[in-house]
């Protein structure tokens, strides 16, 4: 990276909001540096909707990577995400959300806070944003034990009714949830 360049440059680059651009750069630099973690979380409030759904990208990549190392790191700005949870609207952030927050170190009224947004999202006409709010469910089950109940639920009705890919990850997660104990 050259000295001019920062992270938010490097998310600025790529074609309109869908591109990934250099996410996955940012992403290592991130691993690499977590002490920069401060700069790329600030890029999710940036004006330019393509620098958002990158710097999600990103995240979603250093958290599915190295959640155990970023967790205490992500702390400081938990409320702020889940503030945000409400606010997207652009369906690239809100299927790397439905990732990245379950991934938080969350107590049992946070977790509700989420999985509330996130089942919102099933409102959504992207069929990729409704299969990873499933995933993102499940995850948050796994933090939350009064949760599974309603997300099996949830489960069985997606998988019999959802897109083709609602209704793969659907009996994926069936199994999941149902080969845990009841105490999740």
């Amino acid at each position: 990276m050259a000295k001019t360049e920062t992270i938010r440059s490097m998310l600025s680059e790529g074609k309109g909001r869908i591109s990934v651009g250099r996410a996955e750069g940012v992403a290592a630099l991130v691993l690499a540096h977590p002490e920069r973690l401060n700069r790329l979380m600030e890029c999710l409030w940036d004006n330019d909707p393509g620098v958002v759904n990158r710097a999600a990208h990103a995240l979603e990549r250093v958290t599915r990577d190295a959640i155990s190392v970023f967790a205490p790191l992500l702390a400081p700005w938990k409320t702020s995400l889940l503030g945000l949870l409400p606010e997207a609207t652009e369906n690239k952030l809100r299927w790397h959300f439905a990732l990245v927050i379950p991934r938080l170190i969350l107590d049992r009224q946070e977790c509700r806070r989420a999985a509330s947004a996130l089942q919102a999202w099933f409102e959504d006409g992207s069929s990729i944003v409704k299969t990873m709010v499933m995933q993102g469910l499940v995850d948050l089950a796994n933090q939350d034990p009064s949760l599974p109940p309603d997300v099996l639920e949830l489960l069985r009705i997606l998988s019999r009714t959802g897109t083709p890919a609602m209704q793969a990850r659907g009996r994926m997660l069936l199994l999941k949830l149902e080969s845990k104990p009841a105490a999740l």
